[in-house]
C-alpha cells in the first residue's frame, strides 16, 4: 500500500513539474517574440512630426559631419518646425568650403534653389542646383558650377541622397515653389555648430571661415526663423543678429 501511495505521489510531482516547465517555456517564448517585435518597430523611420501642405515654406539645413539633411517647414512664415531628418548617402572632399572648380569639394555656406534650378531629368534621378557660386564665393574668387542635391550615392562635389529620398525631398521642394515660395534657402554647415564642436575644431585651417557661419546657425537655433544673410567685405553677415 505504501509503495502505491509513493508511486502516486511521484506521478503527481512529475505531472506538476511538467505543467510548470511548460508554462515557463511558453512565457519565455512570448517575451522573446515581444522583444523581436519591438526591435523591428523601433528600426522603422519615425513619422514626420508635422505635415507639409501646399503653401508652406521650406528651409533646408545640411550638417556634413553628421551626414544629415534637415527639412524644416512653416505654414505662417514665423517659426519653422522640423519635418524630417534624412541621412546624406555621400558627399565629397571632407569638411571645409569649396573654392576651386574640379576640387570635388561639397560646398558649405548659404545657398538657395528655385524653379529654374530644378532638374526632373537628372542623370542622378532627380536633382536641384543649390546655386553655387553665391555672392560670397564670387567675391572671394571661388569657382565651380552645377553643385546639386541629387539621387544616387556618388558625389564629385554634390550631396547624394539616394533615389527614394531625393524623390520625397524633390516632390516637397517642387510643391513649395509651385505654391508661391520664390526660393528655398539651403544652409550648409560643416557640423552642428555647438560650443563643444567648435572647440573640437579649433585647430582646423577652416576655423576662421566657420566662425562666419556660426551666427546664422545660432540665430536659427534660438529663433527657429531663417536668418537673413548678406555679404559685406567678402564675408557673411547676419542682419539683426546681436550675438
Amino acid at each position: 500500500m505504501r509503495k502505491v501511495v509513493f508511486i502516486v505521489i511521484l506521478l503527481l510531482i512529475l505531472i506538476v513539474s511538467l505543467f510548470i516547465y511548460r508554462n515557463i517555456t511558453d512565457y519565455l517564448a512570448m517575451n522573446n517574440n515581444a522583444t523581436e517585435s519591438t526591435e523591428q518597430v523601433s528600426s522603422y523611420p519615425e513619422r514626420p512630426a508635422i505635415q507639409i501642405k501646399p503653401g508652406d515654406s521650406l528651409y533646408i539645413r545640411l550638417l556634413k559631419a553628421e551626414d544629415k539633411l534637415e527639412l524644416w517647414a512653416t505654414s505662417d512664415g514665423k517659426k519653422y518646425n522640423l519635418y524630417k531628418t534624412y541621412i546624406i548617402c555621400t558627399y565629397s572632399g571632407g569638411l571645409g568650403p569649396k573654392k576651386v572648380q574640379g576640387d570635388k569639394k561639397s560646398p558649405e555656406g548659404f545657398y538657395s534653389t528655385n524653379k529654374r534650378l530644378l532638374n526632373p531629368n537628372s542623370q542622378y534621378h532627380l536633382s536641384f542646383n543649390i546655386g553655387y557660386p553665391n555672392a560670397f564665393d564670387r567675391a572671394n574668387g571661388y569657382t565651380g558650377d552645377f553643385l546639386m542635391v541629387h539621387g544616387g550615392c556618388a558625389s564629385a562635389g554634390c550631396y547624394a541622397m539616394t533615389d527614394p529620398i531625393i524623390t520625397e525631398i524633390y516632390r516637397l521642394v517642387e510643391q513649395a515653389l509651385d505654391s508661391g515660395q520664390k526660393s528655398i534657402p539651403i544652409h550648409i554647415f560643416p557640423f552642428a555648430m555647438t560650443q563643444e564642436n567648435m572647440k573640437n575644431h579649433l585647430e582646423s585651417k577652416d576655423f576662421a571661415f566657420w566662425l562666419t557661419l556660426k551666427p546664422a546657425y545660432d540665430y536659427f537655433e534660438q529663433t527657429q526663423q531663417v536668418p537673413q544673410v548678406v555679404v559685406e567685405n567678402k564675408m557673411y553677415k547676419v542682419i539683426g543678429y546681436q550675438g
